[in-house]
């Protein structure tokens, strides 16, 4: 795996702006799913599969740090990691990108994390299974600078 962690690229749609024709503020979480939602399922499992165990991972805390506004039709790269495992919790670590169309580099347009707690149908923190733990925990060392 890169440095970088693991790259989806998202092509930003007129639905995800505003009023002043940027990308809404809540929708950059959005983008932080779409991130964290695609790495699992091509590293790990679907969350699909994480249901099936009868586990959710709601969202427990949120950062957003805003760089640059993203406008429509930007093709942005989502840039996720896993930084942090335990027995009912993970935490991931976004960088929303954009190449410069004139200089080629990436700029950074905001960045941020997520903390999920592992809980039951009934809202009960539940550990994650061994097996699904050992999987996830192969991202820590593909994400590690």
């Amino acid at each position: 795996m890169s440095e970088t962690g693991h790259r989806h690229t998202y092509r930003v749609i007129y639905g995800d702006t505003d009023a002043a024709a940027v990308v809404y503020n809540a929708n950059f979480l959005r983008f932080f799913e779409i991130g964290r939602t695609e790495m699992m399922r091509e590293k790990v499992c679907s969350y699909r599969e994480i249901e099936e165990l009868g586990l959710v991972l709601p969202v427990t805390e949120c950062y957003v740090r805003y760089k640059a506004p993203a406008r429509y039709d930007d093709l942005l790269i989502i840039e996720t990691r896993l930084i942090e495992l335990k027995k009912v919790s993970c935490k991931f670590s976004y960088k929303i990108l954009r190449e410069d169309s004139e200089t080629g580099k990436e700029q950074l347009l905001a960045k941020g994390h997520t903390t999920h707690a592992s809980v039951n149908r009934q809202g009960k923190l539940t550990p994650l299974p061994t097996n699904l733990i050992s999987r996830i925990q192969t991202l820590l060392s593909d994400t590690e600078e």
